[in-house]
């Protein structure tokens, strides 16, 4: 019995359910009773040992069992933690994309908004400050845009619309960019459409 012990105290120590736990205790129970018989001589010592190596093996078992669904219960908070982790990062996404529509379209505006008037020269100036606003915005949500004219062309974030001639820039440059990109915390949200140069 004292084996028994100091092997039970060397476990280490983890929180059981109850329903791993009732079974430990049966066992634990069978061992005492075991051996309130054998102080009364009632069994012989070769039935007390097959009786305590059947309850060692149960206890065994017991516990495997136990050290399982505890490994099981830290791989599902692990999981949890992470899906939380994603959906506070990148819970933003769908609606992220629908502005990144609406600020196209002021973009487009300015861009075709190139008369002196001055009501056309009031009007770009209101779609500026609205788009710096947005950015001000989309920076607060680590949302950031990719503009990649003049750097090499990287296909997990540009996407090719056109690939012209340059003597100006190396070949697999991008030119130009029609619609810029944008990537939140980190992962793309759409890929900016560019030109992409090849040699001559």
């Amino acid at each position: 019995m004292s084996h028994q012990q100091s092997s039970h105290e060397q476990q280490p120590d983890i929180e059981l359910d109850a329903e791993v736990l009732e079974p430990i205790e049966a066992v634990e129970e069978v061992v005492s009773e075991v051996e309130a018989e054998a102080e009364t001589g009632e069994v012989s010592i070769e039935s007390l040992q097959q009786q305590l190596e059947a309850a060692q093996q149960q206890a065994a078992a017991n516990l495997d069992k136990a050290l399982r669904v505890q490994a099981e219960m830290e791989n599902l908070k692990r999981r949890v933690q992470k899906d939380l982790d994603d959906e506070r990062k990148y819970g933003l996404t769908k609606i992220a994309k629908e502005l990144l529509s609406v600020v196209d379209s002021l973009e487009l505006g300015i861009q075709a908004a190139s008369s002196d008037l001055p009501e056309v020269v009031k009007l770009r100036e209101g779609s500026e400050l609205t788009v710096k606003q947005f950015e001000a915005v989309f920076g607060k949500f680590n949302i950031e845009a990719i503009d990649p004219t003049g750097q090499p062309f990287n296909p997990e974030l540009h996407q090719a619309m056109v690939m012209q001639p340059s003597s100006t820039v190396e070949p697999g440059s991008v030119i130009n960019t029609f619609q810029k990109g944008y990537v939140l915390n980190g992962r793309l949200l759409r890929p900016a459409m560019v030109v992409v140069a090849k040699a001559e």
